[in-house]
């Protein structure tokens, strides 16, 4: 992607002449923390800018998406344990976030899209949201490269036997394959163990995804903050699954663009 979409490198003038009414600025936030004895602190800033960058060269101009810098902190607090997790407490996250938002109500445009890459983020974005969008006036969206299973996306089942029995939410097949397919110099896949909680897999209601949420802490489910089955990852599932994601979010955007609300 050529930096004419970056709105950083952007010139002063260049602001009020660029952007327009329907424009979208895409904001990708993720985290820095842990990710198993396998992957880099990095994965979910890795999936989220390289999602982003794919999306925006592909239909940047279709679009009108302007990407800001990535957010690399978020709320990590569940990895907090974990040397090298680097992680923004609610209260402060969501003081960045409003500052963020009072900037950029100052633009001709007033869509704002959060590419969210770690799903400890998710329940604040959302708030943050609603916030924006009264104390500003700003049109705001919350779009994720890939729904996690605690997060209310389906579990993957389609090999013969899930090893991860939906709970592959953490530094599992999928993100690991990912990261296999955007960054396999940083990946170590000797290191790899599977750390799937079965017993929580067998409750009805208090489970990833279930209807009845639970405060959880990595560890408490592994001592290596491991939530899946990284060791059944290949680069080429990840291909697959990053041309998926690229695929849904540039339609996701599409709606973005030109949503509005209706007419009172």
């Amino acid at each position: 992607m050529t930096s004419l979409r970056r709105f950083a490198d952007l010139r002063a003038p260049e602001v009020a002449a660029r952007l327009g009414p329907s424009s979208v600025l895409v904001q990708p936030i993720a985290a820095i923390e842990q990710h198993g004895p396998h992957l880099p602190l990095s994965t979910d800033l890795i999936v989220a800018t390289a999602s982003v960058d794919a999306v925006v060269a592909e239909r940047g101009d279709e679009l009108d998406l302007w990407v800001l810098p990535p957010l690399a902190y978020g709320k990590s607090n569940e990895h907090a344990w974990a040397p090298g997790t680097v992680w923004l407490s609610a209260t402060t996250l969501l003081a960045v976030l409003g500052d963020l938002g009072r900037s950029l109500a100052t633009l001709p445009t007033r869509r704002l899209a959060f590419v969210n890459g770690h799903g400890g983020n998710t329940q604040l974005l959302s708030v943050a949201n609603r916030e924006l969008r009264l104390e500003h006036g700003l049109m705001t969206f919350l779009l994720h490269p890939h729904v996690p299973v605690d997060s209310g996306g389906a579990a993957a089942n389609d090999l013969a036997v899930d090893t991860e029995l939906g709970m592959g939410i953490h530094a599992g097949r999928d993100e690991t394959s990912l990261v296999l397919h955007l960054a396999p110099s940083l990946v170590d896949m000797s290191a790899a163990v599977a750390c799937v909680p079965a017993s929580l897999a067998a409750n009805d209601h208090v489970r990833f995804g279930g209807d009845v949420g639970f405060g959880w802490l990595s560890n408490d489910l592994h001592p290596l903050g491991v939530i899946g089955d990284p060791t059944t990852a290949t680069a080429e599932r990840g291909k697959l699954l990053f041309e998926a994601m690229v695929a849904n979010l540039g339609d996701a955007l599409a709606e973005v663009a030109r949503f509005s609300f209706p007419s009172a």
